[in-house]
This record gives structure tokens, C-alpha cells and sequence, in this order.
């Protein structure tokens, strides 16, 4: 059995790089790296002999034995002071639900290899969570001339399926179920989740929990557009106007 797989993980960890980085150092796709680092797939001679060399490691010893942390921190590269000197921050790769790969992204969700060859994002936002952007691409959660428009990027951590009685009535999440997505408020009603619209012309969908594939808590919106900045009048008037339809149901 070939170590390949497990060595190159190991010096990705130890040359702290992603696998998208360390792909586009050999010319290589992220998920053909990810398919030689669990062994699903077999690298080209030529692949081997690139990295071996790049690492000054000997072939022999990146293929037949499982190189250990202290040996990769002796072997010299060009990389590390490269890294060393530029990479001393690095935001997570998200992989991004757009346009293009919507529909495709229902059916193969569960599969790895599909997850790793999506367009991917590096933004900074911190959970110790598994995350996913998706692009808007409704009006289904605007409100007049607030909310989310389409091309607005929103950012969404894992919510294990057992874990959703325990998120709040009304948070933000995108439900992957097996034929849509679907971005909506959520509210939770025993074995029944309801997901309601911030538009007002758009009727709630009501779903089972069965039938729920994947469920991500957003955490982070992007927006295309530049805010406004507002003197707070149109809000303070919607507030009076509030109190009136309240005091007139009173009378």
C-alpha cells in the first residue's frame, strides 16, 4: 500500500496549506488532490517525482513509509519561506452554492468529491463549524427595499439534524431538501418545520423533518450593493405608524 496520500496530507498540515493551495502549486484539481490523499485515486510517476523534488524528499520514502512531522520540518522547500513571510493569515475555503451549481449541488451534496471541485470563497468568518455560502437568488427574502436581493452572498454553518429544536423561532436557514433549496425563517412545530418568507406576497412552505437532507445556520451576509445611510426618520415613522393601527384597533 502506497503512503502517498497520507504524506502529502501530512505536509499540507505542516506547510500549513489548503488543498486548493497546494493543487494549484503542481497544476492540479482539488478534488483529483483530495481522491490521492483517501486513497481513491493513484498519482501520475510524474506527479510524485514533481513533489518529491519540490520537498527534497526521496521517492522512496514519500511512498513506502508514513514520514513523520519531524522529518518534513528537515526537509527544505522554497515554499516555507515563501509562506512564512506572506501567509500569516488565512480565512477558511467555503465552498459556494451558485447559479450554475444549484441544482446540481441537490443531488450530489452528500458526495465529496462534488463538495471539493465546487467554487469555493475565502472570507472572514470563524466557526469551528462546516460551512457553505450560497448566492441569492430570489427576492423571496426581501421586505420592500430592505433585506436580500439576488447576487447577495449569505453564509451558513451545519446544524445536525437532531440539534434543530434547539435553534431560535425565526432564525435564517437554507434547507437542502432532496429536490430544492430553500432559504426562509425558520420555526419549529414538533415532526413539521415552517419556512417563512420576509416578502409579504410569498406564502410560507411547510416541510417534514424526514424530509430535511441538510440544514445550515446563516451566520454571515455579503451583500452586492452599498448600504444607504438613513437619519433614522423612515424607521421612526414606521414605528408611529405602528402605535396608530394599534391605538385605532383599540378604539
Amino acid at each position: 500500500m502506497s503512503f502517498f496520500g497520507k504524506n502529502i496530507r501530512k505536509i499540507r498540515s505542516v506547510k500549513t496549506l489548503s488543498q486548493q493551495a497546494f493543487a494549484e502549486l503542481f497544476d492540479l484539481k482539488r478534488g483529483t488532490l483530495g481522491a490521492y490523499e483517501e486513497g481513491r485515486s493513484e498519482p501520475k510517476i510524474e506527479t510524485i517525482i514533481t513533489i518529491a523534488n519540490y520537498f527534497s524528499i526521496p521517492i522512496d520514502d514519500l511512498l513506502t513509509r508514513e514520514l513523520t512531522v519531524n522529518e518534513l520540518l528537515k526537509f527544505k522547500s522554497s515554499l516555507t519561506e515563501q509562506f512564512e513571510v506572506v501567509a500569516t493569515e488565512r480565512f477558511p475555503s467555503i465552498p459556494c452554492i451558485t447559479d450554475t451549481n444549484a441544482s446540481d449541488y441537490v443531488q450530489f451534496c452528500e458526495k465529496e468529491s462534488f463538495i471539493q471541485d465546487m467554487v469555493s470563497l475565502a472570507l472572514p468568518v470563524e466557526s469551528e463549524a462546516e460551512l457553505r455560502g450560497y448566492v441569492i437568488q430570489s427576492l423571496e427574502m426581501s421586505n420592500q427595499d430592505q433585506g436580500l436581493f439576488p447576487k447577495d452572498l449569505v453564509i451558513g454553518e451545519r446544524v445536525k439534524l437532531t440539534k434543530l429544536d434547539k435553534l431560535r423561532r425565526g432564525e435564517m436557514v437554507l434547507v437542502v431538501t432532496k429536490s430544492q433549496l430553500i432559504l426562509r425563517r425558520l420555526y419549529v412545530q414538533g415532526d413539521v418545520l415552517v419556512l417563512k418568507a420576509d416578502h409579504k406576497n410569498v406564502q410560507e412552505i411547510t416541510i417534514n423533518r424526514t424530509d430535511v437532507c441538510e440544514l445550515w445556520r446563516i451566520i454571515a451576509v455579503f451583500q452586492k450593493r452599498v448600504p444607504e445611510v438613513t437619519n433614522g426618520i423612515e424607521e421612526k415613522l414606521l414605528k408611529l405608524e405602528e402605535e396608530f393601527a394599534k391605538l385605532r384597533g383599540r378604539i
